[in-house]
């Protein structure tokens, strides 16, 4: 894992790129570089940071050059032995045991073609000084970030929009739509950037920036095409398919450890690395049992505990205890684009632990909910579907009930009220509306009340891109039982990338760990999509071909215990910790001012929250981020 960063005809290029590559350090301790590639025809600088895990001696370090190609690369690629094999049974010799010089050197090979060959997460940079070209690209499932500036006849890119704003902050400006939609959703949308002018490179694409200012771009691997494809043939065997992603994301010449929640999907990645590593160590978040009170959550270091028993491994327990009114703007600053999700924290705090101990690598269960229908907004969809079926006026009586009722009493949480008001905010409505719905924080009238009237046609902007995403799907996806897998497709193009994937790279590069995610692989995404919805959610029972996979590897008690959301103490922190800054930071702060905010509706938000009449704990968690993320971004001379 490490940072990227470069310019491609740019007469500056050489000071932009030093100052991003050294914003990015954090991404990539161990060595770091910077080339100037400058002919008659075209300049290029390439800039590195690294991190390494495969192959750590200096002869791996970037840029890394080849005859006339040069490469940035961040990520990993999985099967770079394989392709190896293949390169030297074609007459290829390497000087190193690099994934780094299998890349450059399938790239000689096959051009951009060997982009479809790689399995793994990576974002690259290939100039080619014969054809003076600069080609970027990005892993399919966008895994790791790549942002793009056009700037003048050429073009600057870097891994983290920070890099960006820190070299060239007064020549940005905020993108007002892109703060709508961290409004909306409480993170980015992959297709937005905070930030005008800049982008980012689409997942599964490839860019090729020529010397007289043209642009070249293809797409190499399309989830609804891959999808399409999986769904028209037959199913693979699941267990072996996600045995063999676990195994291939072992691949290192450093220690690797695993995230352990105690759910089934850290659970299944945890076991099936221990069974190849049985010195493999493992990391978990425990919460203050006060803060676990007041947001009635689950013990998940529990089921943790039992796994690692089970299984005989070493398990590090954390608890969380943080400065949250001091965490938050870091974890602000670390996320580099307004992301409001908490959960964020958790990931930080686990890779410095990881850190700290010389853990550099870490497995992750992520994806699994998105493919195969784990969250709760899938269950809930599919009971709305069912619930618009019942007569009108029982389901507006049903709605005021659940309205009137507080959200916590003595002390403590009330959970299943929450849920209720949150199922019946969305269960009327039309299934696109009501899926987009049961995971954002407000329908299209509330989100209009909170901004300024003139951010109207964002808001219109935002919904049909939405829709539009939604809509989007292969043929067979259409029929009535298949609700689950569109809503899956949905999740792994918006929700998985904007968010999750998003967050923890982040985090995890921030605390200069790399974090891989077995279940965000090519292949399981085939087998999840060679599956029916039936199969996904049987019944009430969620992830259900998962779960029956997952008994060849877990005890019952890991399998079938209750779905529990990788979290935190939101409410505790929002309505304790950050109660001073609700007032100071955000009523009196910058968007309000500006109008971007309008001050009576936050100030309804603050006070909801504080009578305990509705949870609105996650919307003023994301404002909070999104004032901090704005005077921060201000300062780097970005216009507001």
């Amino acid at each position: 894992m490490c940072g990227v960063a470069g310019a491609f005809q740019q007469e500056d290029g050489k000071r932009v790129v030093a100052a991003m590559t050294d914003r990015l350090a954090h991404r990539g301790p161990d060595a770091g570089g910077l080339v100037e590639l400058v002919t008659p025809r075209a300049a290029a600088v390439l800039g590195h940071r690294r991190l390494s895990i495969i192959d750590p001696t200096a002869g791996a370090d970037q840029p890394f050059a080849r005859d006339g190609l040069t490469l940035v690369y961040n990520g990993e690629l999985y099967n770079f032995r394989e392709l190896r094999r293949e390169l030297e049974g074609r007459g290829v010799t390497f000087r190193t045991s690099s994934d780094t010089e299998v890349v450059l050197a399938a790239w000689r090979r096959w051009g951009t073609d060997a982009l479809r060959r790689f399995r793994g997460m990576f974002a690259l940079a290939v100039y080619d000084e014969a054809a003076a070209t600069l080609t970027l690209a990005r892993d399919g499932l966008g895994i790791k970030p790549l942002y793009v500036m056009p700037r003048g006849d050429g073009v600057v890119f870097a891994s983290e929009l920070k890099a960006l704003a820190t070299a060239l902050g007064d020549e940005l400006r905020v993108d007002p739509t892109t703060m709508v939609a961290s409004t909306l959703y409480y993170w980015v949308p992959p297709t937005r950037c905070a930030l005008q002018g800049v982008s980012p490179l689409p997942a599964g694409t490839w860019e090729t920036h020529h010397a007289d200012g043209r642009t070249v771009r293809g797409t190499f691997w399309d989830p609804v095409a891959e999808a399409a494809k999986a769904a028209a043939g037959p199913a693979p065997d699941l267990r072996a398919v996600v045995e063999e992603s676990v195994l291939a994301h072992l691949v290192a010449d450093v220690p690797v450890a695993t995230f352990l929640s105690g759910g089934l999907d850290s659970s299944i990645i945890t076991a099936l690395a221990h069974r190849q590593d049985p010195s493999l160590e493992a990391y978990t978040i425990a919460f203050r049992a006060a803060d676990q009170r007041l947001e009635a959550m689950p013990d998940d270091a529990h089921y943790a505990r039992r796994l690692a028993a089970h299984l005989g491994l070493t398990l590090h327990e954390i608890e969380l205890q943080p400065d949250v009114a001091a965490l938050l703007p870091r974890m602000v600053e670390i996320l580099d684009e307004p992301i409001g999700d908490p959960a964020a924290i958790n990931t930080l705090l686990m890779c410095d632990a990881a850190r700290e101990a010389g853990v550099k690598v870490l497995l992750s269960g992520m994806g699994a909910d998105e493919l195969f229908g784990g969250y709760r907004k899938h269950l809930a969809c599919l009971i709305a579907a069912r619930y618009r079926r019942t007569p009108r006026v029982l389901r507006r009586g049903v709605r005021r009930g659940v309205d009137a009722l507080p959200v916590a009493a003595g002390g403590r949480g009330l959970r299943t009220v929450r849920w209720a008001q949150r199922f019946c905010s969305f269960a009327d409505l039309p299934e696109e509306e009501a899926f987009r719905r049961s995971y954002s924080l407000y329908d299209a009238g509330e989100l209009r009340a909170l901004l300024d009237p003139d951010l109207g046609a964002s808001v219109d902007a935002l919904l049909a891109e939405h829709a539009a995403t939604y809509d989007d799907r292969p043929v067979g996806f259409d029929a009535p039982g298949e609700l689950v897998n569109r809503m899956c497709l949905a999740d792994a193009r918006l929700f998985m990338p904007g968010l999750n994937l998003s967050y923890t790279d982040r985090a995890s590069m921030a605390a200069s760990t790399e974090v891989r995610v077995p279940f965000v692989d090519r292949e399981v995404f085939a087998a999840a999509f060679a599956l029916p919805s039936s199969a996904k959610v049987h019944g009430r029972t969620q992830k259900a071909a998962l779960k029956d996979a997952a008994r060849a590897w877990l005890p019952a008690e890991i399998v079938d215990r209750p779905k529990a959301s990788f979290g935190a103490p939101l409410r505790a922190w929002v309505s304790h910790d950050l109660r001073e800054q609700l007032d100071d930071v955000l009523v009196g702060g910058e968007l309000v001012s500006t109008g971007f905010l309008r001050a009576e509706s936050v100030s309804r938000l603050v006070t909801d929250q504080h009578t305990n009449r509705r949870d609105t704990s996650k919307q003023l968690w994301q404002l909070l981020s999104l004032e901090h993320w704005y005077r921060q971004i201000r300062t780097r001379g970005v216009t507001g």
